[in-house]
């Protein structure tokens, strides 16, 4: 069984592509299982020390959907021991006062349940206002941006995953 679980939620795909190409970065199917959150349950998370969170930022600084329905059962989980790594996608221009908001919603309810944040991200070659993901200057995770630097995600995935590994002890 995989020992690293990546939760996502997807609108239009990009987060569930980004979901994917994480899981081959972070070394397969062996390593990361993917479970899209709206087919899962609280107790699909008590089954990974190393939990990997992906939620675009929808409407104006809203969880996605799935997400949005699963929020209020993130409560009944114990995240105590578990290094949570984020990311997210999102629209710095169209948004920018709103960017990646929801990584920032769902890090502050995990790590407020005992989750342990790891992969922060840095907010430079970013062009938005304001967010709910920095934190000390920092995102929570990885920003996504397909609207308007898809050409900078591979490499920015490829560096987050090279981090992720050291930080969860892959």
């Amino acid at each position: 069984m995989a020992n690293i679980g990546l939760f996502y939620g997807t609108q239009t795909g990009n987060t569930q592509t980004a979901a994917e190409m994480i899981q081959k970065l972070m070394g397969g199917e062996s390593v990361v299982e993917l479970l899209d959150i709206a087919d899962a349950s609280p107790d699909d998370f008590a089954n990974y020390s190393c939990i990997i969170v992906g939620c675009p930022t929808w409407n104006i600084g809203e969880l996605q959907s799935d997400w949005d329905g699963f929020y209020d059962e993130l409560d009944s989980i114990d995240f105590s021991g578990k290094k949570v790594a984020y990311f997210g996608a999102g629209d710095q221009i169209g948004y920018a006062d709103n960017f990646q908001d929801a990584m920032g919603i769902l890090e502050e309810k995990i790590s407020s349940l005992g989750g342990t944040t790891v992969g922060y991200w840095s907010t430079e070659g970013y062009d938005f206002s304001d967010s709910k993901a920095v934190r000390n200057g920092k995102f929570v995770g990885l920003a996504i941006d397909e609207d308007n630097q898809s050409d900078l995600t591979e490499s920015r995935l490829q560096s987050w995953t090279a981090q992720l590994k050291t930080e969860f002890g892959v």
